[in-house]
């Protein structure tokens, strides 16, 4: 064989194979939305999430947020006030959860400090741990953004798309559980 063609040549074959890798990867993921509706555990409340490629760290709508200390660790309390989207009750529940970590955001409107928690959120057929940085979102379109954290866990993200799965969880559902070592 020619020594100008077998670089080209093993070119190709590399390309083919990781082309058919990507067609079967893409098969077994179904592609989420940006826009989604998932279940926020506790309270098995039905919420619209945006997926947000451009945030490193999900978020949750959270009021009346304070840290304290139990048991010689900090921990948080927050109110979550939220419309469920399955019947259009209000859902307001006062929740307490281990802090996580602190994380400083900075953007255009300066240097802001959020806390963070592991919470549980069902997405299609399958419930995650994932990591919430808590703040008001009262003004924001989605009372959860998911961030690329989160949406690494989840699969394919297509920017066209909306609602392209309903949340249905059970206590038997799988749980990706959340591991800090993926950080």
């Amino acid at each position: 064989m020619n020594a100008m063609l077998r670089p080209l040549l093993l070119s190709l074959v590399l390309c083919s194979s990781w082309a058919m890798a990507a067609d079967e990867q893409h098969d077994a993921d179904q592609p989420l939305g940006w826009v989604e509706k998932v279940t926020l555990e506790p309270g098995n409340v039905e919420i619209k999430a945006k997926l947000d490629s451009g945030a490193l760290t999900s978020s949750l709508d959270a009021r009346d947020i304070e840290v304290f200390e139990k048991d010689g660790e900090e921990w948080v309390s927050f109110r979550l006030k939220l419309e469920n989207e399955a019947n259009g009750e209000r859902f307001s529940e006062r929740l307490e959860r281990p802090l996580y970590r602190d994380l400083t955001v900075r953007g255009a409107g300066g240097r802001d400090e959020r806390p963070v928690v592991l919470l549980k959120v069902c997405v299609g057929d399958t419930r995650y741990e994932e990591q919430f940085s808590l703040r008001n979102r009262e003004e924001m379109n989605y009372p959860m953004l998911l961030g690329r954290r989160s949406i690494g866990h989840l699969g394919v993200l297509d920017v066209r798309e909306t609602f392209t799965t309903e949340p249905d969880c059970d206590t038997d559902s799988p749980l990706v559980a959340f591991d800090p070592d993926e950080e």
